[in-house]
């Protein structure tokens, strides 16, 4: 039975699709140090909010935790590439907040144009100051939206149809013609948008990228007079920055619902500042949204540990199952093609690359990759999977690069690896027959059909009379059956190999005996799975 740790605080509606699932719950929200390190270990898969810090440290001994669900769309909490190097699946819940947090940067946005909470205090005390507070009327201005996500669009379609403002937009992945159809105009820059707003508002990730996009530069650049919101994440914006412009009458406004420092020191100057609306990091902070989230992560976790779904991971290719059963063949394809030049090539590998032909070039190939990067280490390090091996090879000099066609060859399928090493290049392709016989069908120049599975030996000889009969008076004097073999060359009497799929393995002596036959110029002994073996990260 797996075993789910939750680390912060989840409405009971997720714990009950974990129980329903057969999962055992340690549902211990708020542990530290050690007993955090001891649950961690002990789970198949972790449930995390905001509050609980999952560090490269914490995952340096990570036991069988397999995946960790983040309830929220940001990962800023949790170590990404530390997770990645260990194997582990991050997920998210990009939906289950999306409405929420668009709803509170239109209330913020609002509240700071028509400065609602310091008209409410000021009533409070007994005053009526009307003149104090003359607001900002939001129909007809310009509100700039950098990040064109979940969020930021929900943002900018509120904004445009429900308060008849202008809406421009930077995000850096978004073509152009996609924010063409949500009636979007982009620009390519942060620099190039601030010019243009009368408010702006931020919707990305925190990323080395991200932290300070708005700093005191692009302030200056925003008209005097314009007004920034932060509901995504704390030091998105240049806090500092954002209080010098304010302090210095060149921003009229700001709204934070979160901050680099959280919680908010008490004796903090946005708490000081008139111009600001602030509120303590309350984006998700709805019933609904608490519950979506719970639910979500519980059913992320439920599907990944008890029906192998993969669904809105950061670090890995998102499937379900039938889209995993149906890549499974072309998986088991890559890795065995990884683990045969794993075994075959001299020298140190510098670079692989992987060519898609025909129909598998549409398939997810970057999951497909992986399994092939995965095959090219295992033999050489532990714990290497579907999710890490690709970070694992970039960390030891070897690039992976893929490419895809959609034009058949001899094949309906076929995948190409020529892997670099610093003495030689090695070429190698696979194919599948039917659903699930996979075929090594060239090396080198040569064209063959061999079974990828088992016992192989591979062999460069002379195209010449004899050799195949003392292969196998050879192998027969050590009792070793010849259960398949194939050659390819070119021209008769010139340049071949052979693949020998062999019954047993033979003595380091009988391969000694090979290389040293006259007409043999290499040989290799390479051992891959039994037939339909997978790796226990695809079970």
């Amino acid at each position: 039975m797996p075993r789910v740790f939750i680390s912060d605080k989840l409405e009971e509606a997720g714990i009950e699709i974990l129980r329903s699932a057969g999962v055992e719950i340690d549902n211990r929200p708020g542990l530290k140090g050690e007993e955090l390190k001891e649950a961690l270990r002990a789970a198949d898969g972790m449930v995390v909010r905001s509050g609980t810090q999952v560090t490269a440290e914490l995952l340096e001994n990570p036991g069988k935790l397999r995946a960790i669900v983040r309830g929220g769309v940001g990962v800023d909490n949790i170590n990404v590439a530390a997770a990645t190097r260990k194997g582990i699946v991050v997920m998210n819940t990009p939906d289950a907040n999306t409405l929420s947090t668009a709803e509170h940067t239109i209330s913020l946005l609002m509240s700071m144009a028509r400065h609602i909470p310091a008209a409410d205090a000021s009533m409070r005390t007994g005053k009526w100051e009307k003149s104090k507070f003359l607001g900002a009327q939001l129909t007809g201005k310009t509100l700039g939206v950098i990040g064109l996500g979940r969020i930021g669009r929900e943002v900018a379609r509120r904004a445009q149809h429900g308060l008849g403002m202008k809406v421009i937009g930077f995000d850096p992945v978004l073509a152009p013609s996609a924010s063409a159809q949500l009636g979007i105009q982009t620009v390519p820059s942060v620099d190039e948008l601030c010019p243009h707003c009368d408010f702006v508002t931020v919707h990305t990730p925190l990323t080395p990228e991200t932290r300070h996009m708005l700093g005191t530069k692009q302030l200056a650049l925003l008209p005097k007079g314009a007004r920034v919101i932060n509901c995504a994440r704390g030091g998105i914006v240049d806090e500092q920055a954002l209080l010098a412009a304010l302090d210095s009458g060149h921003l009229a406004g700001a709204a934070l619902d979160v901050f680099e420092t959280e919680p908010v020191p008490a004796d903090s100057p946005f708490l000081k500042q008139p111009k600001m609306v602030v509120t303590p990091h309350l984006g998700a902070s709805t019933v609904e949204a608490q519950l979506m989230v719970a639910r979500d992560s519980a059913q992320l976790l439920a599907d990944f540990l008890c029906k192998g779904q993969v669904r809105f991971a950061v670090n890995m290719t998102a499937l379900d199952r039938a889209e995993m059963e149906e890549v499974k063949p072309y998986v088991d394809l890559a890795r065995r093609l990884g683990i045969l030049f794993s075994q075959m090539v001299r020298g140190t590998i510098a670079r692989a690359e992987i060519r898609y032909r025909g129909e598998v070039a549409a398939k997810p190939t970057r999951l497909i990759t992986g399994a092939f990067a995965a095959g090219l280490l295992e033999n050489r390090l532990e714990e290497v999977n579907l999710v890490n091996a690709r970070v694992l090879a970039q960390e030891r000099g070897i690039t992976i690069v893929e490419e895809q066609t959609s034009e058949k060859g001899d094949f309906s399928s076929m995948i190409e690896v020529v892997v670099h090493t610093d003495k030689k290049e090695y070429r190698a392709c696979g194919t599948l027959f039917g659903n699930r016989h996979l075929r090594l069908v060239q090396l080198g120049p040569f064209r063959l059909d061999a079974h990828l599975d088992g016992t192989l030996l591979l062999f460069t000889h002379r195209d010449v009379p004899g050799l195949i009969g003392f292969m196998g008076n050879l192998f027969g004097q050590q009792n070793i059956n010849i259960a398949h073999m194939t050659v390819g060359r070119q021209e008769k009497g010139g340049e071949a190999i052979a693949v020998m799929n062999l019954d047993g393995q033979p003595p380091a002596e009988t391969i000694d005996q090979v290389a040293k036959h006259p007409q043999v110029a290499s040989v290799s002994l390479v051992t891959l799975p039994p037939m339909g073996d997978m790796p226990g990260w695809f079970a």
